[in-house]
């Protein structure tokens, strides 16, 4: 008896921990269980011949937005040439409406519903021994005759009683690790699914500390932690970043889903001891409009925020990644565009400008009609419109967050947008004149080089006819020459002919490295870039004004 365990995953990069798991909890049953991870960017065809020379007794398929068709359409053809072998399906994607979606897929026989580490173990069990029968075994839907019959949802479990899922390491080099310290999230936020769970429950703090020292061991580059809301247990959380900081190894980064506005002055006092690096900290702010905030159930203090997010920044050792929501009941195009501003000023290092999806077995979904929200029939259920903002809305906010990836998430142009910024009356009608101009001359639709993108920000200035074009070349050098020494000077740099001679003296004179770069700017001012030594939060060159 074989039973695959298949995950498509979004990219090669990411793992899926749901199958882990599943592996790990049926460990009885594990010389019958084996585990296949493939990506939506491989073809069809390729994964298509790798479970069929498996020859497979049963396959169980992870579903999620980001997979499910490809899920889908690889199930309805691998069943044609292995009709015999029953398909299974778990995961978000299906967990909320298995009988329909059984009903309109074929290929498959049965649903695992919601946590499904004791129905797959109970699942492998009827395969392999014929433990129980299909009607006997709680948190699945399933084809019987010509019915659908579904067994209920299984009780929420123990998360200590999962084990450990990752063992040999070997197969996740540049890959990220994914890591579970709870499950369920004390808030109500009517888009997340998370909030459909209310009983949060949490892994034991030995065995967390146990198999955090396993990643340290072997120097994972990065563990990403997915619990949803990491720091809704004070204790919880502190003695996790205490035993991170205790036993760091210089390499391995911890990522973090958190409430900003819970942290207290005890975890603040120990992040700003941490190495950069460390960790890094996501925060969801989804909007600063009250109405908004208290359509969608989340309640968050922005001001607090505000003042952590700042507190933090002043540390100089923690990655802040902040993220806003379009598309949220009450927030039209002028709120968000205030939300936009109120967070873009709080200078995260990404910012992330997501469009509300419209989950199945969400409250969101549940009052779409009421709020009038059109919406992508496909996954990810994106919204196209709402009773507050139109699909051109969305088109032009489109273009904002199109802007906001290539610029400010990037990382590679923070003084040449902070020079821009000052020819417009705030932030977000920057990047709005930015996604327009990128419209007008056609280069949304082409793959631009980093050198490039540097043009494109010089010709943008030069349009707006207004500001110091001088200015402009010189931030744009500036952020050119802090990621990297280049090959060439770029064509809008000063040319420095006139002062060759003192560049080369000041060089041997200071015995500075071949490695270094020195830069004369329009504004007279001379720098130096030293690229051996790096800002560890940024990868900038360490800079230094001299005089020639």
């Amino acid at each position: 008896m074989k039973i695959i365990l298949a995950a498509c995953n979004a990219k090669y990069i990411h793992s899926n921990l749901a199958v882990y798991d599943l592996q790990a909890y049926a460990r009885q049953y594990q010389q019958h269980i084996l585990l296949k991870e493939y990506t939506i960017n491989q073809q069809k065809d390729e994964i298509m011949k790798d479970l069929y020379e498996e020859k497979p007794d049963v396959i169980c398929f992870s579903c999620y937005i980001w997979n499910i068709s490809f899920v889908k359409e690889l199930a309805e053809d691998l069943k044609k040439v292995l009709p015999s072998v029953p398909f299974w399906a778990g995961g978000p994607e299906v967990s909320f409406d298995a009988e329909a979606f059984l009903a309109a897929n074929p290929a498959f026989d049965g649903v695992m519903v919601g946590e499904g580490e004791e129905t797959f173990l109970e699942l492998a069990g009827y395969y392999v021994d014929h433990r129980k029968s299909l009607e006997q075994i709680r948190g699945i839907a399933f084809r019987k005759e010509n019915q659908v019959l579904h067994n209920g949802w299984r009780e929420i479990m123990d998360l200590s009683k999962v084990p450990f899922p990752y063992k040999d390491l070997q197969d996740f080099d540049h890959r990220i690790i994914y890591y579970e310290s709870s499950r369920g999230c004390p808030f109500s936020c009517s888009y997340c699914l998370s909030s459909v769970d209310k009983k949060l429950r949490f892994r034991s703090l030995d065995l967390v500390r146990k198999e955090l020292q396993f990643f340290l061991d072997h120097k994972v580059p990065q563990v990403k932690f997915v619990d949803r809301t990491f720091n809704c247990k004070h204790d919880h959380a502190m003695a996790i970043w205490k035993y991170i900081v205790e036993h760091d190894n210089g390499v391995t980064n911890f990522h973090f889903e958190i409430a900003a506005d819970l942290l207290r002055e005890e975890e603040l006092e120990l992040m700003a001891t941490m190495r950069p690096g460390l960790i890094q900290l996501e925060i969801g702010v989804q909007s600063t409009n009250l109405q908004t905030l208290e359509a969608i159930h989340r309640k968050t203090d922005f001001s607090r925020i505000c003042q952590i997010v700042e507190r933090i920044h002043s540390f100089g050792n923690i990655h802040q990644h902040l993220d806003l929501i379009a598309g949220l009941p009450y927030e039209d195009y002028d709120s968000f565009h205030h939300s936009f501003n109120d967070v873009y000023a709080l200078r995260p290092q990404q910012f992330q400008l997501g469009f509300l999806k419209v989950l199945k077995g969400s409250l969101m979904k549940q009052m779409e009609k009421e709020y009038g929200i059109v919406h992508k029939e496909k996954e990810p259920y994106e919204v196209l419109s709402t009773n507050w903002i139109t699909y051109e809305d969305v088109l032009n906010l489109k273009k904002v967050e199109n802007m906001v990836e290539v610029y400010y998430n990037s990382g590679q142009f923070e003084n040449s947008l902070k020079y821009v910024e000052t020819l417009f009356p705030d932030s977000f009608t920057m990047y709005e004149a930015l996604g327009r101009f990128y419209e007008q001359k056609g280069y949304d639709c082409i793959s631009h080089n980093r050198l490039r993108r540097y043009e494109i920000l010089l010709e943008f200035i030069e349009s707006l006819k207004q500001g110091d074009v001088q200015k402009g070349a010189d931030a744009l050098v500036l952020d050119l020459y802090l990621r990297e020494k280049l090959k060439s000077r770029p064509s809008f740099a000063k040319d420095q002919k006139a002062e060759e001679k003192k560049i080369w003296a000041y060089r041997k004179q200071e015995n500075i490295p071949k490695t270094a770069h020195i830069q004369v700017f329009w504004d007279g001012r001379v720098l130096l870039f030293d690229y051996e030594k790096k800002d560890p939060l940024t990868g900038n060159a360490l800079t230094e004004e001299i005089r020639l």
